[in-house]
């Protein structure tokens, strides 16, 4: 079960991050174009909180059931151990917090410009979290 949960956390976070960097470029660029927030833009933001949405629940239940989930809490010394037990999760949920303020936000504003701005802002942060406290170290092997 540890594996299964391991890869899904894993795969789904190549998509969330896909789906978050297109939802905030394309914020982006419908602020500075001055655009219209048409379907597409509500769609790519909506999936984009859906998908991270599915990550956090794959990672929380990783997180109960890893041997370095609860085991590792409170040792702080090590960095690694550190990341794992209480960076890394503790960094993601307020990114996820900061991505579900934009996009309940966005939905408030009347203008077509506030939507975009309120996005482009919400996720960008979630966004740049989410990559500050990545475990690049597993990435990359």
């Amino acid at each position: 079960m540890y594996n299964t949960i391991l890869s899904v956390h894993s795969y789904l976070a190549y998509a969330a991050l896909g789906l978050l960097f297109i939802a905030t470029i394309n914020a982006i660029f419908g602020l500075t174009s001055k655009g219209l927030f048409k379907s597409k833009d509500r769609s790519i933001s909506l999936f984009a909180l859906i998908v991270c949405h599915m990550q956090l629940l794959a990672g929380l239940i990783l997180y109960f059931v890893s041997p370095l989930g609860l085991e590792s809490f409170g040792q702080m010394k090590e960095a690694a151990l550190r990341l794992t037990s209480l960076e890394h999760p503790l960094i993601n949920i307020i990114a996820l917090a900061l991505i579900t303020i934009g996009w309940s936000k966005h939905k408030n504003e009347e203008s077509n410009n506030g939507k975009f701005k309120k996005i482009a802002i919400f996720y960008t942060l979630g966004l740049l979290l989410i990559l500050s406290r990545l475990p690049w170290a597993n990435w990359l092997n």
